[in-house]
């Protein structure tokens, strides 16, 4: 598409879908596990149940790939809208643990196919140039509508009850999905169908490289991000701060997380993408390494916001790197496999401070985090080009700026 498209036309119709889905998902993930236990379920049941969001996120990744190349990104997202609310709907009328099971698990895989979509589709209307402002911005949409869930959650559980947080964001999934539906079209693509492209295994080969080795790196930015909520509030437990006190810190580390968002993708269209993916990962090293050397309720805030500013700073890197190393062929699908990997690093941040506090204190869980995120500092180095713009490893690259 042309560098002169008015992004102001889609940004109504792009962005505020995720504002809204993600403003849903915040409201009822905190409130799966005591639905749970509202049933009567062990602590380790609730826990599982809470663990089948990410479970479905990650069953669902390569089938999003695939169901956004076969319909379209905007049919893609429009479904999996819909199936959200209907799954959020289950949710809101289970009687049964294995209701409530299906319905979390069904939302984990729409919302695979929901992330997978709407990053294939800004990629493909959004020049080159602006891409990880574009991205980035959809990080801190994301993230906005993570601050406003939990109030909206607080508030449907005052006024009305606990289940009801899972019918108000199925209302907001619904209109998500009537917004998405105003999407423009992608203009100058051939109709679904009438080309065949290469295969999910093909795609894989033939990009392996980007993901053995930005992906890799895509992958601790992401363990750091999960292990960040795992370590901090258990630290903050172990000192002596009470849920209040906890609640808070997270709050305005939130609000520094949400600032960065834009110069991020700044950073990233001017200067390049390791000028956000290395700073990142050493800052998020830096926290972990002297988190547990913060004793009381100041000393912890301040190291919360820090991370919130790594955290915030990193918006859009994942999705950008991606977006820059998928074949224009294939975007759907390697974007699939992309994901797949990244978001094992969602899943394993918090696996690996469970099994390090298992064997040995907190504290050294937050520092093994800590060298982690500064490996992954390390390893962007070795292959993250220090060049403006889009990141190009393969010769059809530059055809991907769109």
């Amino acid at each position: 598409m042309s560098d002169s498209l008015n992004l102001r036309r889609i940004a109504l119709a792009a962005y505020a879908p995720t504002l809204l889905l993600s403003t849903g998902h915040g409201a009822v993930l905190p409130l799966v596990a005591l639905t749970a236990r509202d049933m009567n379920a062990s602590l380790e049941a609730a826990a599982f149940l809470v663990a089948l969001i990410g479970v479905g996120q990650l069953v669902g990744d390569l089938p999003a790939g695939m169901i956004a190349s076969r319909f379209g990104e905007k049919r893609a997202l429009v479904g999996a809208a819909l199936i959200e609310a209907a799954a959020l709907l289950l949710c809101w009328q289970a009687t049964e643990l294995w209701m409530l099971g299906v319905g979390v698990f069904a939302t984990g895989l729409a919302g695979a196919v929901i992330g997978l979509a709407r990053q294939a589709y800004l990629t493909e209307v959004i020049p080159a140039h602006q891409r990880a402002r574009a991205l980035s911005t959809l990080g801190g949409v994301y993230r906005i509508g993570q601050f406003l869930g939990p109030l909206l959650g607080a508030l449907m559980v005052s006024t009305v009850n606990l289940s009801a947080a899972y019918a108000a964001a199925a209302v907001l999934s619904l209109v998500a999905g009537a917004l998405t539906a105003a999407l423009p079209d992608v203009e100058g693509r051939a109709p679904r169908g009438t080309v065949r492209g290469p295969g999910m295994i093909e795609v894989v080969r033939s990009r392996w490289q980007a993901l053995a080795t930005l992906g890799l790196g895509a992958m601790v930015v992401q363990l750091g991000r999960a292990a960040r909520l795992s370590v901090l509030p258990l630290w903050a437990q172990e000192v002596g701060l009470g849920p209040e006190m906890i609640a808070l810190i997270f709050a305005l580390a939130a609000l520094a997380d949400m600032s960065m968002f834009y110069p991020s993708g700044a950073i990233m269209d001017r200067f390049g993408r390791f000028y956000s993916a290395v700073p990142t990962l050493v800052v998020l090293g830096i926290g972990f390494a002297i988190l547990p050397l913060t004793k009381g309720a100041l000393a912890v805030t301040l190291v919360a916001i820090l991370l919130g500013v790594a955290n915030g700073f990193s918006a859009g890197i994942v999705m950008t790197l991606g977006s820059d190393t998928a074949p224009v062929n294939a975007r759907a699908k390697f974007l699939g496999a992309w994901r797949l990997l990244t978001d094992a690093g969602n899943a394993g941040g918090p696996l690996i401070v469970s099994a390090v506090v298992a064997l040995a204190p907190l504290w050294s869980a937050s520092l093994a985090i800590g060298v982690v995120c500064w490996l992954g500092a390390a390893w962007f180095t070795r292959w993250l080009p220090r060049r403006p713009g889009a990141v190009r490893m393969f010769d059809d690259d530059e055809g991907a700026s769109a």
